[in-house]
């Protein structure tokens, strides 16, 4: 059997032989450039898995950790992060509302069962979210210290000398001046230094250098998303926020057992809570009455009487609509509003048991409230017995009329309230160890009221009216009408840092958008004949039509004090006339070419 070797196919041959050309090209320019063209940038070179050599344990972790704190590898932390948070946003959580979770695990029974397993209902406590949020938080340090450090190197060294080819720049011009060599490179310095460019003479040419700003704000960009990344994590540990409604002349202190609602971070100290106390004094809305916009909200105010401690002085405020009331760190925002009838009960003897405002809650945008009426303590039958009473209610703050339509509010404000009411009688079941929500009523062991008719008693009362008892049994009143306001209150750490973290983040990223790190060379040295030469050429992080205009204006600049010498040939490639004094522009910048210009190398 003949051992013969088979050729590779002329594709990947040709392939092969364009990578070795590139690869020579690119050594060709390293050392070309040499200093003059390292990176413009502090991110560091990405490997890639397949051009590495064989490699041990150490070199493998090495290798994962400049994937990771690569930029690329934490844009995609990013992505992630943000496609993480989209179940959170449409899913209820048991974080916010765990009535609703349950509400949609009985509604989507199909599902539930997978998203538990997911951790859907949990999403910003899912072990999923948090290796990602881990993972970013170490891509972004791991990122940020190395390029810091390099960044530092280089604002305390200083721009590298002129590379031996400035035609291979991307940006480059040349004229001679009968202007001496040190007289040229002086001006030189000095006009780049009054643009702001950090710049020194290295040899025959002047090297300069701009736009450090760019990293800066490339890593102010990085460092606010940690300081928002630690502010958002230090804000869910630590929050509190519930919430209580007060009808006016109720009041609040801030204590677990006031809440009607509350939820904490996983490190909340209930004992930490700030202490003050605050009063519903009245509420004030009024609403438009006229137009398209009949019945839309103008004014919203909660005016309360606040002290801050125990022994705190009575402070009187007013809190609005996104203006809360801010005591040490906690805010009191306002969320709703709605009414409360005042209702009295009385028994059969004509004792009165119950006197009590009743919060309603709104089912519409003109305040149509339901909610119910509970008598648990101190009614009696007509037989003496001791019994419980319920009422399911129904409010209108501004009715329509007998027959006019639906038992509907036809408007926010309380022009014309009705309450209708219809009893019932029997057992509330207060004492069944289940919990009740007090907004409804469980009719399971009660009998409603039968009017003459035996139909279930209900009747609509106006302010000052009563609903008679059927046999004997009492009465009930509406008395009048109380308002009441809903607030939110809120413990929300580090919520500064997070706003400032976002703004810093903007500012860099405007920085480092729109900021162009560039390099520029003055070269001067004396022809052949005698007559110096001056080169100018730029280079820049990334392609820029900028930076040919940004070196035409410096060659205009500097041309005042280095003029062009009385020749026909004064700069190759450029159409000036012997004795003319030629008006450098972007079309005097030329793009690179092979060979430097007449009297460029020494």
């Amino acid at each position: 059997m003949s051992n013969t070797k088979s050729n590779p196919p002329a594709p990947e041959r040709e392939r092969r032989d364009e990578r070795k050309a590139q690869d020579e090209r690119d050594r060709e320019n390293a050392r070309e450039l040499g200093a003059a063209g390292s990176q413009l940038s502090t991110a560091p070179r990405e490997e890639s898995a397949a051009a590495l050599p064989a490699m041990g344990v150490i070199g493998w972790i090495r290798w994962f950790w400049r994937q990771l704190t690569s930029m690329r590898v934490a844009l995609i932390l990013l992505f992630l992060l943000s496609l993480g948070a989209i179940p959170g946003s449409l899913i209820p959580q048991n974080s916010v509302d765990e009535m609703k979770v349950e509400t949609f695990k009985k509604a989507h029974s199909t599902v539930s069962p997978l998203y538990e397993k997911l951790q859907f209902f949990d999403v910003y406590s899912s072990v999923w979210f948090s290796a990602i949020y881990i993972l970013l938080f170490v891509s972004l340090i791991g990122c940020i210290v190395p390029r810091t450090g390099q960044f530092i190197g280089q604002l305390r060294s200083r721009p590298p000398g002129a590379p031996k080819r400035l035609t291979r720049l991307p940006a480059y011009t040349t004229w001679r001046t009968e202007a001496g060599p040190e007289q040229v490179r002086e001006a030189a310095l000095a006009m780049m230094r009054k643009r702001r460019y950090r710049a020194h003479a290295v040899g025959d040419a002047v090297a300069a250098e701009k736009g450090y700003l760019r990293e800066a704000g490339n890593l102010v960009f990085h460092v606010a998303l940690i300081v928002m990344l630690v502010a958002f994590a230090y804000g869910q540990l630590f929050k509190s926020e519930g919430g209580k409604l007060i009808v006016e002349g109720d009041g609040f202190s801030n204590t677990l057992t006031q809440y009607d609602d509350f939820k904490s971070g996983s490190l909340f100290d209930t004992d930490s809570l700030a202490p003050f106390s605050f009063t519903l004094d009245k509420f004030i809305g009024t609403y438009e009455r006229r137009g398209p916009q009949i019945g839309t909200p103008r004014t919203y105010e909660a005016h309360v009487t606040y002290e801050k401690g125990a022994y705190g002085k009575p402070q009187k405020t007013v809190i609005k609509v996104n203006e809360p009331l801010v005591v040490d760190g906690t805010k009191v925002y306002l969320n709703a509003h709605g009414y409360a009838p005042v209702v009295s009960v009385k028994d059969g003897r004509g004792k009165e048991v119950y006197r009590s405002p009743v919060p309603l809650l709104p089912i519409d945008n003109n305040v149509t409230s339901t909610g119910a009426i509970k008598v648990f303590d101190g009614y009696r039958d007509k037989n003496g017995k001791k019994t419980q009473l319920g009422f399911q209610a129904f409010f209108v703050p501004t009715f329509a009329g007998n027959g006019k339509g639906t038992m509907f509010s036809q408007f926010p404000a309380a022009d014309m309230p009705v309450l209708a009411l219809n009893g019932y009688h029997g057992y509330l079941g207060p004492d069944s160890g289940l919990a009740q929500n007090v907004y409804q009523l469980d009719k399971s062991k009660m009998k409603e009221f039968k009017d003459a008719d035996g139909k279930q008693l209900k009747q609509r009362l106006l302010v000052g009216e009563t609903m008679k008892l059927p046999d004997g049994a009492g009465s009930i009143t509406f008395e009048g009408i109380q308002e009441w306001a809903s607030f939110q209150i809120s413990e929300q750490p580090a919520s500064g840092w997070a706003l400032t973290g976002a703004v810093a983040a903007i500012a860099g990223l405007a920085g480092s958008l729109f900021i162009q790190r560039r390099r520029v060379w003055v070269r001067v040295t004396p022809g052949a004949d005698g007559v110096t030469v001056v080169e100018m050429a730029g280079l820049g992080r990334s392609e820029s039509a900028k930076l040919p205009e940004e070196l035409a204006d410096l060659a205009v600049t500097l041309i005042a004090s280095a003029p062009p010498a009385p020749e026909a040939d004064t700069a190759p490639g450029t159409d000036t006339e012997p004795g003319s004094s030629p008006e450098p522009d972007s079309d005097s910048v030329e793009e690179s070419s092979e060979e430097p210009a007449e009297g460029a190398e020494k």
